[in-house]
């Protein structure tokens, strides 16, 4: 059983009476647990230029980056990069001069160990707030270290807020209105160590928030937020990555209820979930999720391997989701999606923070072109193209249009945490300089 996850990075404990439906769930057997050479791709036909986006005293450390974002955090129609700075205690933003350079801000510090940010409005003003997931130990534990803090925008700056505490590491938190009273409630992923748990917390109108458990469960990534089954309110799913690799979804049966759904599974308890992305990759008008695989870290001397790379759970209504396998990258740990190519359909991109590094010429980060369908009943198909080789360790990727010029670029952070201690930044933006292919 996997027992040393470090990041944001499931023997699930069921509450008596809880109603839980579990569908005919697809998995995937395990390959061979053979040693791969690490992966390579073709270098892709647009072109990107790499622009390290650095921070204060960067270089006199290792990098700690666990969350990046491309999003207009001031409302002025252009985009900053968001990051989480888990070395520097801090969020932090990147924004564009008119001459092109870029400059660093702090947005909040003493935050101990961000995970991810969430920007919203979450109290109805008009202004776009952030919530702050707490990890409060980068390293395994099971204390009540973890928090959910608000940073409301005021004239006069961010505000600090509490809004949840004495919890276990929290690994994400997402926005929506679950209970259907008009106001912005929470999802929160709590991955903890060997106990860790999905929550909702209701929003109570006065600054104040009631949690409420969907699953028990130590492994908690992320928790996207959408309307799954399309019947007009917001659902939630989850992966869970640390003894057993499920995903979950969470059916929103109004007045605040939901229904555990069991969505996917593997036998491979190494596979190496690393997090969760919602989109509608087919373009059929339901929300599908992409599920990169690869986070090997608890091998002290992490490898590639076969099973690394990148899953599409395509939504087929009714809560059944297929299984599709769209990439292979040794040591995948983030993925986004965005129009790289800009051809109106969806494409992803994935950072890899283990491939086999001896080799320079291995990818660091990757976009996969979508390709669509072949023939009506065939999945889509993606092609993979490299991006850059360099930097290395990386843990979270964005895309989206940075520079303002219409066309999607790439964002990614690094986390060092072993070796190789070279070839390492913090925040690496990738901008567009071609057309599509």
């Amino acid at each position: 059983m996997r027992r040393d996850r470090l990041l944001a990075l499931a023997v699930v404990a069921i509450p008596l009476g809880t109603v839980i439906l579990l569908p005919a769930v697809p998995s995937l057997r395990p390959p061979p647990l053979v040693a791969a050479a690490g992966s390579s791709y073709p270098a892709s036909p647009i072109a990107f230029e790499r622009l390290p986006l650095t921070l204060p005293g960067e270089d006199r450390h290792l990098p700690l980056i666990t969350h990046v974002q491309v999003v207009d955090l001031d409302g002025d129609g252009a985009a900053e990069v968001v990051a989480c700075d888990a070395l520097g205690h801090r969020v932090v933003r990147f924004d564009r001069g008119s001459d092109g350079g870029w400059t660093s801000l702090t947005v909040a510090e003493d935050l101990h160990v961000p995970a991810h940010a969430t920007v919203v409005d979450i109290d109805g003003d008009g202004d776009r707030d952030i919530v702050v997931a707490i990890l409060g130990d980068i390293l395994p534990s099971d204390a009540d270290v973890g928090r959910v803090e608000l940073l409301e925008s005021t004239p006069g700056g961010y505000v600090r807020h509490v809004l949840l505490e004495d919890v276990r590491r929290v690994a994400d938190v997402q926005a929506g209105d679950f209970d259907g009273d008009g106001i912005v409630d929470l999802a929160v992923a709590i991955f903890g160590y060997s106990r860790g748990e999905v929550l909702w917390l209701r929003n109570r109108g006065d600054g104040t928030f009631a949690p409420r458990q969907l699953l028990s469960g130590p492994g908690a990534i992320h928790v996207p937020v959408r309307d799954f089954d399309g019947d007009g309110d917001l659902d939630i799913a989850t992966v869970m990555s640390q003894d057993d690799e499920e995903v979950w979804g969470f059916e929103n049966r109004g007045d605040g209820r939901f229904e555990r759904r069991l969505l996917w599974r593997t036998a491979n308890f190494d596979q190496g979930s690393a997090g969760l992305v919602a989109a509608d990759l087919d373009g059929d008008g339901d929300d599908d999720l992409v599920l990169p695989v690869g986070d090997n870290l608890e091998d002290f001397d992490a490898f590639p391997q076969p099973y690394h790379g990148c899953l599409w759970l395509e939504n087929d209504g009714d809560w059944s989701f297929r299984a599709h396998r769209i990439a292979d990258l040794g040591g995948t740990y983030a993925a986004a999606v965005g129009d790289v190519d800009g051809d109106g359909d969806l494409d992803v991109a994935l950072a890899s923070m283990d491939n086999d590094w001896r080799n320079p010429d291995n990818a660091a980060v990757v976009w996969l072109e979508n390709r669509g369908r072949e023939r009506s009943d065939a999945p889509v198909n993606f092609r993979t193209w490299q991006v850059d080789a360099d930097p290395i360790h990386l843990v979270t990727v964005a895309a989206g249009d940075v520079d303002g010029d219409g066309r999607a670029d790439l964002v990614a952070g690094g986390l060092n945490l072993r070796r190789p201690y070279r070839r390492i930044a913090g925040v690496t933006a990738w901008f567009q300089r071609s057309g599509a292919p």
